[in-house]
């Protein structure tokens, strides 16, 4: 991924001339004629809230500008992301647990190896099945050929547009109804759809079915199986023999 126009997204060589330390020119776009980033002299709080506000413009920047391919340790900051979002995941779920009523220090051996199993399968398995969708529909839905290069790219902005997780770790200082984590996933997933939108250059209405698609699928099949896992349970309950002795 070379550098790309923040304004109509269109690839430019340099994004700036440096005539001496401190004393630069912003680059033109060849296309629309703007300057090419001008998030470059700009302060980070101000691309944060862009950010936060969905503007793409400031998804180009971060996505292309910052993060780029040819400048940075591309695979290393992927697994790095990858190991940062999966840990997110699962206090995520280790939340929800807890506002079931389930404290750790009252449970028993049994039912911490079963939380642990069922938050391995919501964490990796559950992820699996959104990525496994998502790749899918960019396939088919959005018709984007997909090769090795151009799913990293996808993937990195996919884990970076889920920055949102990290309001996470407020929930370890001050405690929040577990609606909270429904919003969060809704930013997610809106963020998901425009950094799609930047990358792909594709509708935002179809991004956004994308993203929602994944989601579903990962929600569904995490219901399922826990469906699943009681029915068996409920089964292996009632055929247990039950013995009245009166006395």
């Amino acid at each position: 991924m070379g550098y790309r126009c923040i304004q109509c997204g269109f690839n430019i060589k340099t994004l700036y001339l440096q005539y001496s330390p401190g004393n630069i020119r912003l680059m033109k776009c060849e296309n629309c004629k703007a300057v090419a980033d001008e998030y470059i002299e700009c302060e980070i709080t101000i691309i944060i809230i862009d950010l936060i506000l969905h503007k793409p413009k400031a998804y180009r920047h971060l996505l292309y500008n910052v993060i780029n391919q040819e400048t940075l340790k591309f695979q290393g900051l992927l697994w790095k992301l990858a190991a940062i979002f999966l840990l997110f995941d699962a206090y995520r779920y280790l939340i929800l647990e807890s506002s079931k009523g389930k404290s750790s220090s009252s449970m028993s051996y049994s039912s911490l190896v079963s939380t642990c199993c069922k938050m391995m399968m919501d964490v990796f398995v559950g992820n699996f099945m959104f990525l496994l969708t998502f790749f899918f529909m960019v396939k088919i839905f959005l018709h984007i050929s997909l090769g090795v290069s151009r799913c990293n790219g996808i993937l990195l902005g996919l884990l970076i547009s889920c920055y949102f997780k990290i309001f996470l770790i407020a929930m370890m200082v001050w405690e929040f109804p577990s609606s909270v984590m429904f919003i969060i996933e809704l930013f997610c997933l809106s963020s998901n759809a425009v950094a799609l939108k930047v990358m792909t250059e594709s509708s935002m209405s179809r991004c956004v079915w994308t993203c929602f698609s994944a989601y579903a699928i990962k929600f569904f099949f995490i219901q399922a199986h826990e469906l699943v896992l009681l029915w068996k349970f409920m089964q292996g309950w009632s055929q247990m023999p039950f013995t009245l002795s009166l006395k």
